[in-house]
């Protein structure tokens, strides 16, 4: 079956976590990634996480995780002859990923102005913290800066709390994400027009977006959204309670008079429904602290499977959900049907478990084929497949220690 974005080459520059999440979902598209990687050091990435002993062989789940799907070329950027074969290889390709701090490929000459000059139709992104202009544009930033300057360190958590990390390299993975969306509308727009462009994505506009909502209403209302104590939700049903067994059920009934009085009902609490501080969403806000109270006390008299079954029977089409940790996801039902993990034969871990593709396209899916590559693994595969050149280039390449 084809992939969608099969017959698109894509030169991936990058480290860490955000600029090659980018180039892992292109490649999961079906995009031919060449991770470029300093000759002799490689991405840090790959020195991020102990991949396990001599005994038990684990994948590096940092490392794998963003870079799958690539075929990997070590290259020595500081020699011309690396250079050469950097340019070389753009003339060749449709997309150009980067995201060091900025300033560095224009020293190396691998900036947009030149290679450009090499291809006028590539695509040429750069992820960077706080974006291409401004005065901190030039400044290092990394995921915890992005969550920090972003605002949602203070939009997490409840209104007595300090700023609140949030674990799994969240502005990393929204920024790749969302430079990814770049560099596809770039290619679409290619298609009609035949050019190549410079495309740019950041920590700060990442998470902006991701906090739209919120952030319109600041904008448009004067306000943003505040945080909120639980206990004082004004709407109760839009809310999270901790069951008799210590697992916790979310409720999410935006329109919550439609639901009251069946939900009063299917709780043991009948007379909820007929109780002037509750009888609608205003009495409800009003003594919110009350009615929080109740449904604690009512969620904490079954355990959680009990509730399920309870709300899933009663009458009244209740929207609800159990709150998991991450650690629950692999064995989620939704999660394995909807193959958003996946297992691949990984070659010296065998099989692996991987994030899945989160989207599915009917006809032209994407999928998770291969592992990430080892340092350098692909290099002459790629001269010599992608440049035509022979042994002999390759083997003055290698004595040089330009590859």
């Amino acid at each position: 079956m084809t992939l969608p974005l099969e017959g698109i080459r894509v030169l991936d520059w990058t480290i860490w976590q955000q600029g090659p999440i980018c180039t892992s979902m292109l490649a999961d598209m079906g995009a031919d990634v060449i991770k470029i990687e300093q000759t002799g050091h490689g991405d840090p990435g790959r020195r991020l996480v102990a991949a396990g002993g001599a005994e038990v062989k684990r994948a590096n789940w940092y490392f794998e995780s963003h870079n799958r799907n690539k075929r990997g070329i070590t290259l020595d950027f500081a020699k011309p002859e690396g250079r050469e074969v950097l340019y070389a290889l753009a003339e060749k390709s449709d997309v150009f990923v980067q995201n060091f701090r900025q300033g560095v490929a224009a020293r190396l000459g691998l900036d947009y102005a030149t290679l450009r000059e090499k291809n006028p139709r590539l695509i040429y992104a750069s992820a960077t913290g706080y974006g291409p202009l401004g005065p901190e544009s030039g400044e290092p930033s990394f995921d915890h800066l992005g969550l920090a300057r972003s605002g949602i360190m203070l939009a997490a958590g409840e209104p007595d709390m300090p700023p609140l990390g949030i674990a799994g390299g969240i502005a990393d993975q929204m920024g790749g994400a969302m430079l990814a969306y770049g560099v596809m509308t770039a290619l679409f727009a290619r298609e009609r027009s035949g050019r190549g462009q410079e495309v740019n994505g950041s920590h700060l506009g990442s998470m902006l977006f991701l906090q739209g909502l919120s952030v319109s209403m600041k904008l448009m209302g004067g306000v943003a959204m505040p945080r909120t104590f639980r206990a004082r939700a004004m709407n109760p049903l839009w809310n999270h309670y901790r069951c008799q067994d210590d697992k916790w059920l979310a409720l999410a009934m935006l329109q919550a008079d439609r639901y009251w009085k069946d939900f009063a009902r299917a709780i043991g609490h009948p007379e909820l429904a007929t109780d002037p501080r509750f009888e609608n969403l205003n009495a409800r806000a009003g003594n919110a602290a009350a009615c929080v109270a109740i449904l604690d006390a009512a969620f904490a008299s079954k355990p959680r499977a009990e509730w399920l079954r309870i709300l899933h029977d009663a009458p009244g089409d209740f929207i609800f959900t159990i709150v998991n940790r991450v650690d629950d996801l692999p064995d989620d039902p939704q999660v394995q049907a909807n193959d958003y993990i996946v297992t691949i034969d990984h070659p010296q871990c065998g099989p692996t478990k991987m994030v899945g593709v989160p989207v599915q396209l009917s006809e032209t899916p994407g999928s998770v084929r291969t592992p990430a590559p080892e340092l350098g693994q692909h290099t002459e595969e790629i001269l010599m497949e992608v440049l035509g050149f022979d042994w002999d280039r390759i083997s003055a390449l290698r004595e040089k220690q330009v590859i």
